[in-house]
Parts: structure tokens; sequence; C-alpha cells
């Protein structure tokens, strides 16, 4: 029996789907389905409920997932200390991440990463921010890219550096003749906002609602491009993450002007809890953090801005 053969097991126990599972091990769904076969004839047990609702394991699936995902921790564990010994940075990092770090934030940390260790694969991912902690507890992915991480009982947290937000519009917009903005400005306004489950726009109408601040949300986007394209029409403003709108300031399609007060959208990495971090996902982590720190929201809150 070999380990990938339990690797395929314990990906398809962890997203209950073959697809995902087959994605994971870069094979077909029809590869899982017989390497699970396989299992069973091996054991000579069914090892998962064949149901066309619910994806479910026998009592000997859960022995043969239990047993099986020590034993392919503690062979990552293996490879883990013996690539540290040889001091060999390689492999393979699965990445997921939210639209506007991966397409803004990301690229030039990937491209540096990957100059200093040419013999590592970096694949990223573009995902909603609560399919980005789901992927990350069903170990689809190895790390997560997210704003404002929430704190997480089977998550650990690496925070990045904050990330200055500015007020953007287009460039006959009055506000773009401004030094900078209060926030009070904005009273009144119309606003291109986020999607209200958005953590951004979570924590924007925080502070809106602290500051008794009310804005009209004249459209709501879960696509930062979508977002920016619509404040460049003169369509309204909109506040975002500085770096996400450099190439565009850069061109005249929009002004980002500051915002008194020096807000900050918080990011941070996520992995899964008592996961074997290879060295490569040491080293990509370490290449992160700037470690500004700051305390992860609790279940059912979201981390305040910063000002």
């Amino acid at each position: 029996m070999q380990l990938e053969s339990l690797k395929v097991f314990c990906d398809l126990c962890e997203t209950e789907s073959f697809t995902k599972a087959a994605q994971m091990s870069s094979v077909t769904q029809s590869a899982v389905s017989q390497t699970i076969s396989a299992l069973e004839r091996k054991f000579k047990s069914l090892l998962i409920e064949r149901s066309k609702t619910n994806f479910g394991l026998t009592p000997e699936g859960e022995i043969v997932y239990d047993y099986g995902k020590k034993m392919l921790q503690q062979f990552d564990s293996f490879c883990s200390k013996l690539q540290g010994i040889q001091k060999v940075i390689s492999g393979n990092i699965r990445l997921a991440s939210v639209y506007s770090i991966g397409l803004h934030e990301m690229p030039p940390y990937i491209k540096r990463f990957l100059k200093d260790y040419p013999d590592v694969n970096v694949h990223l991912e573009y995902r909603r921010h609560d399919q980005v902690y789901d992927d990350v507890l069903g170990n689809v992915i190895d790390l997560g890219l997210v704003a404002y991480p929430i704190w997480h009982a089977r998550l650990e947290i690496v925070p990045l550096p904050k990330d200055p937000l500015v007020l953007i519009c287009h460039p006959q917009n009055p506000f773009a003749r401004s030094k900078s903005v209060k926030l009070k400005a904005l009273d009144g306004q119309k606003l291109i906002s986020f999607d209200r489950d958005m953590p951004t726009r979570k924590a924007l109408d925080k502070i809106f609602r602290d500051q008794g601040i009310t804005v009209q949300h004249a459209q709501e986007f879960d696509n930062i491009e979508l977002l920016k394209a619509v404040v460049a029409l003169d369509s309204g403003v909109a506040i975002v993450p500085e770096g996400t709108v450099k190439q565009e300031v850069g061109n005249r399609t929009l002004a980002a002007v500051p915002l008194e007060g020096k807000y900050f959208r918080e990011l941070g990495i996520i992995y899964k809890k008592g996961k074997v971090l290879s060295p490569a996902m040491k080293e990509f982590i370490g290449e992160e953090r700037h470690l500004p720190t700051f305390s992860p929201a609790r279940p059912g809150s979201i981390a305040p801005l910063t000002h």
C-alpha cells in the first residue's frame, strides 16, 4: 500500500468531494474512485458510505482516516526535517487568496520568493474570503491570504504588514483636489462599496456607525476590479487598499486621496493548526512576515480598522 493512496483517501475525507480530491493529487475523479476501491479491497471493508445525499465514513473508514492522517503527518515531518538538514528548499506550495491581495499585494512577493527559491512551485488560486477559510480547514490548500483574519480554534494566523486605505474617485471629482479627506466628509455621499458580507465592508460599516456617518451604498461588488471600474466612470467614490490602485493612479484613470487618521486594512496568512510546514512553506511565511502584532477577531466579530 502506497502513502499516496492514503493521501487520496484522506483528501477525500476532508473535502468530501471527489472533484477536489482529484485536483489535489492532479489525477482524475475516476482515479480517486479506483484508489478508494483498491483500499477497500486491501482492508476487506467498505470505507465510505455510498449515499447520494451525504458523504460519510464507515467505522472502518474512520479508523483508516485517523491512523492514515497520522502516518501522513509523520511522513511530512520526516521529509521536512530531512530537507532542513540538507538545506534543500523545494516542493509545492498551494495558496488561496482573496482577489485584492492575490492580484495586487502578492505578485512582487511571489516573484522575489521564486527568484530566491527556483525549485519551489507556487500555485495561487483566487477565492472569496469564506472559501479561503474552508479550503485551509479542508486541507485543499496549504496557506490562505485574507484580510482581517478571524480567530478560529483550528487555525494559526501570521500577521502581515497593514495596508493603508485611501479614498478613490474620478480625477475630476472635487475630492481629487484635496490633500486628505476626513471620514466625516463622506456623510451623505454616494459610495461604491464591497458586498456587505466582505470583511473590509464590515470593518468600514463599523467605523461609519461609530462616527455617526451615513453613506449611500449606490452599488456593491465582491470584486475590487469591478468596483474600481465603476468609480472610474464617476459613479461615486470608494474606500480601498492603497496598493490595489497604483496602476490606475499612475494612468490617471483614478485619483487616490489619503484618509485623515491613517486607516489600515489588516492582512494575514492562515494555515491549519497541526499542519507540518515544509521548509518551503516556512521560508514563504518568513518572506512575508514583518510582524506588526495584532489580535485577530474572535468568532462573530471583526477586527476594527486601526487609526
